[in-house]
């Protein structure tokens, strides 16, 4: 069986799969936002030391065992203990739950490069109102790229009560998006050992080309100061600011920053769903996946670093060119209102002509005062936006004040689309190995027709996301589908390594395997550090969903042009709840039912409680 189970053409084929898989939209949208959230440079320091005591061993451990057991995540556990099955179809469930919303994304990725060709750009300028007197209204109140997200690309309803209709233009977005990911899969390692090489390597050259472009942006060193400088009580009214020190040792002593640290690594690379389970599986016995672990961590995390760099300097322009809009703005207001001469009123002597001003001329200037905006470049740099937010808003509107913007557009998306389909190949792997492991299901299906019916069903119920309520459906999946599930799952895989297979009995696997000896650092981290991090961060999530009360959602007002803030229904809460249940009940279920098939074999019955 093994030697004619598909293996990657050379092991940097697989290499580059786990990089794609984990490399993906969340080291561009949500580490970031991260390091402006939790102090700037000083984020660094959690999260490099979060890499080193989970991030590493937990891949290393979830590489190890795909490779040693050579099947998928249902398989290999079950291999591990026949009561572990569920383990394995917890993944399965939760990538499937993946699945069905990740690729609304990559739609989305697809819908704004195909308008990226449009000269101007569509979300550049607000359109005109019906009967064509002025700008659509919706659109005044918000900004243009809000409007073009929003209204155009979403069409989105009030309330998540208002479910509405499929957006055909989506919808078929979405279907391409599924057809690329069915070519992309359609032979197994063979077509994915291909596709890997571009969707791995493809994002970093875009990369480069938009730093390049980055730091030569008027403001850019501006985004690059705020990203790096530890921020803290110095934003504060009240006494002095405190030192560079003491406002690093502040953030460290954050316990959220810790938390933080620990969720990026441990989502933005992929455990618990199975894929790397799959991936390696794949490989040699022999490979070394312990240098693959410690290679592909590093790359992750080197990646999330240089994305924000490049964020933060796009960012940077964009605060910088909003900024003196607003000043601009404020100069020609007061020049006209009070007939200054052109060219007198200038950004550095504002603040000076605006205090003579309302000296000389109280009345007139108590008139003119509601008008002037409050101008600040730390405002418009402090506004945290993470997830689509980042890359659909604030992304958009950088590049439509850039020369030749439709060329950036065209790259950044291409790159979003590289990032997203990266992560799909992974995803969906996660579920087509298990499925193509079973004789039942291979007996009777090529692995051509599996690929296509698990593709076709989630795109199917992945339509259920281009509705005009489709994007709060996407919120709930993206929040609460895989955060505890994979918790559990990796606490548990842990646990069924270390304690039910047994650490010395793996340990003399992987030393027959590879000709390696497991060091004490992996041991140490494998037997006590990790496990207790992922149970304390399982404490933190469920402590932080019970103490919140009733859970809310952020709802688009067309009247207001912004967000606000509601309450899910009951219906939408039970929702949730299955969400949760249905993969980690898999875990005891599946236990408790392959005790009670033992029990009936043995001829006994299983004892009543």
């Amino acid at each position: 069986m093994e030697k004619a189970r598909p293996l990657w053409a050379n092991p940097l084929q697989f290499v580059f799969a786990c990089i794609s898989y984990a490399v993906g939209l969340g080291n561009v949208w949500r580490f970031p936002y991260l390091c402006q959230m939790y102090g700037g440079g000083s984020f660094l320091v959690p999260y490099i030391i979060m890499l080193v005591v989970e991030g590493m061993p937990l891949l290393y451990l979830e590489l190890a065992v795909g490779q040693r057991m050579r099947q998928g995540s249902i398989g290999a556990w079950r291999t591990i203990s026949p009561y572990l099955g569920g383990v394995g179809l917890a993944s399965v469930v939760v990538s499937f739950f993946l699945s069905m919303y990740y690729n609304i994304i990559n739609a989305w990725a697809f819908w704004y490069l195909f308008h990226s060709f449009q000269d101007p750009l569509p979300w550049s300028v607000c359109p005109l109102n019906g009967n064509r007197t002025g700008y659509d209204e919706e659109c005044e109140k918000a900004t243009s790229t809000q409007y073009f997200w929003y209204r155009k690309t979403l069409n989105i309803s009030p309330s998540i009560q208002d479910s509405g209709g499929v957006q055909w233009e989506q919808g078929l977005c979405l279907l391409l998006a599924w057809l690329v990911v069915y070519l992309c899969i359609l032979r197994g390692t063979e077509s994915t050992g291909k596709v890997v090489y571009f969707t791995a390597l493809l994002p970093y050259c875009v990369l480069i080309i938009y730093l390049v472009r980055g730091l030569t942006l008027h403001g850019a060193t501006n985004g690059l100061a705020y990203m790096f400088t530890p921020k803290g009580s110095a934003t504060r009214p009240g006494p002095p600011p405190p030192s560079l020190p003491a406002l690093q040792l502040e953030q460290l002593a954050n316990p959220k920053a810790w938390i933080n640290a620990a969720t990026q690594i441990f989502f933005s690379l992929g455990l618990g769903f199975g894929s790397l389970i799959a991936f390696a599986s794949y490989n040699q016995p022999s490979t070394n996946c312990q240098k693959h672990a410690i290679i592909v961590s590093l790359i992750n995390s080197s990646t999330s670093i240089f994305a924000s760099v490049v964020t933060f300097s796009i960012y940077g322009f964009k605060a910088t060119f909003n900024y003196e809009s607003c000043l601009n703005k404020v100069i020609l207001l007061l020049t006209n209102s009070f007939d200054l001469e052109d060219g007198f009123l200038t950004a550095s002597n504002l603040e000076q002509v605006k205090g003579y001003l309302a000296s000389a001329f109280p009345g007139k200037y108590s008139e003119v005062l509601p008008q002037i905006r409050n101008c600040s470049l730390e405002s418009e740099l402090a506004t945290a936006v993470q997830g689509t937010g980042l890359s659909f808003i604030v992304y958009t509107e950088a590049i439509k004040n850039m020369a030749a913007s439709q060329l950036w557009s065209v790259l950044y998306f291409f790159m979003l689309l590289m990032l997203g389909i990266g992560s799909m190949l992974g995803n969906t792997a996660a579920i087509l190995t298990p499925l193509t492991d079973s004789k039942v299901i291979s007996s009777h299906l090529p692995k051509e027709a599996i690929s296509g019916l698990v593709c076709l069903v989630n795109c199917v119920i992945g339509l259920v996301f281009t509705m005009e309520a489709g994007n709060y459906w996407f919120d709930i999946f993206n929040d609460y589908a895989a955060t505890l599930p994979l918790l559990l799952i990796v606490l548990v895989e842990i646990v069924a390594v270390c304690y039910v297979f047994g650490l010395r009995r793996f340990e003399s696997d992987l030393k027959a395997m590879t000709g390696r000896t497991l060091n004490w650092y992996w041991k140490a981290m494998w037997a006590g550090v990790s496990p207790l991090l992922i149970i304390s961060l399982f404490v933190f999530y469920l402590s932080d969903y019970i103490l919140t009360g009733t859970l809310q959602y952020q709802a688009w007002d067309a009247s207001q042009g912004q967000l606000v803030t509601k309450d899910y229904p009951l219906y939408a809460l039970a929702i949730i709840g299955l969400l949760v249940a249905s993969s980690t009940m898999c875990i005891p279920l599946v236990a408790l039912g392959t005790f009670i098939v033992r029990c009936l074999k043995r001829g006994d019955t299983p004892p009543m409680a």
